[in-house]
Formats: C-alpha cells, structure tokens, sequence
C-alpha cells in the first residue's frame, strides 16, 4: 500500500484533480492521501479578520485559527478533492483524523512558545484504514486529530502522512509538491541523505514548506518506510523526484515517540 500526500497549493491548480486521478490509475495499487491546506487556511483567517502567525514554520493556533483550520481542512478542501476524485471514478471517501479516533495525538511542546492547539500525532487506527481500503475504497485523509484529553488539535499533513505510512506498513510515500523535489542551484538533487538535508536547511537552500516535508520524509524512512520520495505529480508514476536516503530504521513503534512533532503547517 502507497501513501500520497498532497498540499494545499496544487489542490489550488486548475485541473490538478483530474490529473492526480488518472495518475492513480497507473499506479494501479491502493493508496491512502493525506490533504494539506494552509493557503485557504490563510485566506479564510484574512477574510474573518484574523493574522496567521507561523513561528519556525508552524502555525500558532488559537481557538479562531483551529476553527479556520477545521472548516478548511475538514470542509472545503476535503469535499472538493474527493468531489473530484468521485467524479474522475475513484471510490474516495473523506475523513480526518479526529473521525472513528483515526489520528490520535497530544499537544506539541515548543521548547520556547506555546503554540496552542498544535499537536503531533501519537497513534493511528490502521485498522479502520484497512477495512477502507479492502472494500475498495481510498481514503482521502485531513490531519486535523484528536487528542487524548479530548481537545482537537491542529497536526502538520506531511507528518500525519508520514505517521500514517509508519503505521500500516507502507511500502512507499510520496510528498507532492509543485517542484520536481528538492532543489540545489536549480538542479535537482535525485538522492537526498539527512545529513545533507540538514546542510541545506541551515544554509537556507531548504526552506519555507519543504522544511517540514523533508523531515517527515526522513521521519518515514525511519520508521521503516523503504521507498520515500518527494516529487511533483508529473513524476509520480515514473522513477523521478528526490529518493530520501536513510540507513537508520526503527521499529514503527518506536518511530512516533522517538520522532514526534515538526512542523504543523499543512
């Protein structure tokens, strides 16, 4: 089974759905997508006369900022994506983490600020993802998860992803972004090591977005995940985009506790 992850900013691009869909056709092997939304999260903050505050590329989520967070990720983002999905013949089903405790997860600690309802994912019921996907169905996830402590927390989508891929075993995770992957002096990198990730993410080559994408990758690989790439849609079914290297594995149980957290930016 194959994990996609997809972020708000091509669900935005005209006929991306479309595409996406015939895409999984040729894969031709159940998927699980896990949604992204921070630029209609933003926007909606803008239009309710909120300020997104982003700290180290996290979003600072209040009550209002939650309530934006929910009504885009649960609502508006998820409902057209698998609108899209139906109609282009993909049996998609939408839920978030909070629906059947699908994604669990507990408060983030920042090591200096309290980001408010900002949590990182502690368990996952793969399960019900498995009963989903044996009947044919491809769930369409929102990292929006529930705490144990009963509040709703606001989760990053490349680290659901990730954890998700972790807990069901996968045998692949893609990130897709609107670059063929990471890039170095617009080049390319076609294998990535940690090492070099961080480098890059000091010097700045790495930043904004791909920052917590790179990590979740590098999360994934971890926790056993064998194929992990970042890529653009236009090479999803072929050999492109940037192959996270990683001789490091780890227990999938253990890749949640000893990994948590990044970044919680859709």
């Amino acid at each position: 089974m194959r994990v996609i992850k997809i972020g708000g900013n091509e669900l935005t691009i005209s006929g991306f759905i479309e595409d996406f869909a015939k895409v999984l056709e040729k894969l031709a092997e159940p998927a699980i997508v896990v949604h992204g939304g921070g630029k209609e999260i933003d926007e909606l903050q803008f239009q309710l006369g909120q300020q997104p505050i982003k700290i180290q590329g996290m979003r600072r989520t209040d009550t209002n900022a939650l309530n934006a967070a929910m009504m885009i990720l649960c609502g508006l983002v998820s409902k057209k994506l698998v609108a899209g999905l139906i109609n282009a013949g993909v049996d998609a089903v939408g839920l978030s983490g909070v629906d059947g405790g699908m994604l669990r997860a507990k408060k983030h600690k920042h090591p200096n600020l309290d980001l408010g309802f900002v949590g990182e994912i502690v368990d996952v019921r793969s399960d019900l993802l498995f009963y989903l996907s044996s009947r044919g169905m491809m769930p369409v996830i929102s990292p929006i998860s529930l705490g144990d402590d009963g509040q709703i927390y606001n989760v990053n989508a490349d680290e659901a992803a990730s954890c998700i891929a972790i807990s069901i075993h996968a045998h692949a995770i893609d990130f897709i972004s609107n670059v063929p992957g990471v890039v170095k002096d617009d080049e390319l990198i076609p294998l990535l090591t940690e090492q070099e990730s961080e480098h890059l993410i000091l010097k700045g080559a790495i930043n904004s977005g791909m920052v917590p994408k790179v990590r979740a990758a590098f999360k994934a690989a971890k926790g056993g995940v064998p194929n992990v790439r970042i890529v653009d849609l236009n090479n999803l079914a072929q050999e492109g985009g940037t192959h996270i290297l990683c001789k490091e594995t780890i227990h999938p149980s253990e890749a949640m506790r000893i990994y948590p957290g990044g970044s919680n930016e859709p």
